[in-house]
């Protein structure tokens, strides 16, 4: 998976990067970036990249111009007889919502590359000539868009082969339609709260029973619309429905 970034401020990128799990995923060619700065297709001496938009109304707009050209810049260096296009998405509170459906559906892309916003926006022109896909990561509102862009290049590259243990991915949050399980580790003592018996049992089958309980228990309380889909989209088996129906007819 190669991740291509334009940006105004690339360091942001830069620094995700160059640390922790993405760094190790760098290093064994799991994956590969670049980071396209903007301000170095802009045409005049100060470097600008915005302007006041047409119609008036606050705040700035940046220009179609050398955000344009620094997309020619990376699309033409792409060779489509040998690889396909990359998939352009311009991270945008107006788009549609970055679930984990979304997710595992980019991580299967060879290329996403990732436009990231500032001031109030992007030239339209730009969304209607390059763009394929307009992404937000939630209904909110914030000042850089590669904030936004390193939350999706977080959320697909871990699941990428040998990313990370996929023993790990198995039971994590919204994995088979529920929240993860709370989880405990030494010391067994702490603040005078002693960790649940179960888990020092070495009961396996015990254990993944009421693992699977406190998941339930906890989508149920902190996320029940999570319940609803996952009955109507049949992401549950016959245990897990049966935990469902019994802590529902206790409530």
């Amino acid at each position: 998976m190669k991740y291509t970034v334009l940006s105004l401020f690339p360091e942001l990128i830069e620094a995700f990067f160059g640390v922790s799990i993405p760094a190790k995923a760098v290093e064994r060619g799991i994956i590969e970036y670049h980071c396209v700065n903007i301000r170095d297709f802009a045409y005049d001496k100060h470097k600008s990249c915005d302007d006041a938009p047409y119609g008036g109304g606050a705040g700035m707009l940046m220009l179609a111009e050398p955000l344009g050209k620094a997309l020619d810049s990376v699309i033409s260096q792409n060779d489509f007889e040998k690889k396909p296009a990359p998939r352009v998405i311009y991270m945008s509170p107006s788009g549609r919502l970055l679930t984990q459906a979304l997710v595992e559906e980019l991580a299967g892309e060879p290329e996403l590359l990732l436009i990231c916003g500032h001031y109030e926006g992007i030239d339209q022109r730009i969304i209607d000539v390059f763009v394929d896909d307009e992404i937000s990561v939630g209904d909110y509102v914030l000042s850089s868009g590669e904030t936004a862009a390193l939350v999706l290049i977080d959320a697909t590259f871990r699941l990428l082969d040998k990313a990370i243990n996929p023993k790990s991915l198995g039971e994590e949050s919204f994995h088979g339609g529920l929240l993860e399980y709370p989880q405990w580790t030494r010391p067994e003592v702490y603040s005078a709260l002693k960790v649940p018996e179960i888990l020092l049992s070495g009961h396996h089958e015990n254990i993944r029973y009421w693992r699977l309980r406190k998941r339930i228990e906890k989508t149920v309380c902190m996320r029940p619309d999570l319940i609803e889909k996952g009955k109507n989209l049949g992401l549950f088996d016959a245990e897990t429905l049966n935990i469902i129906m019994e802590l529902v007819e206790n409530e």
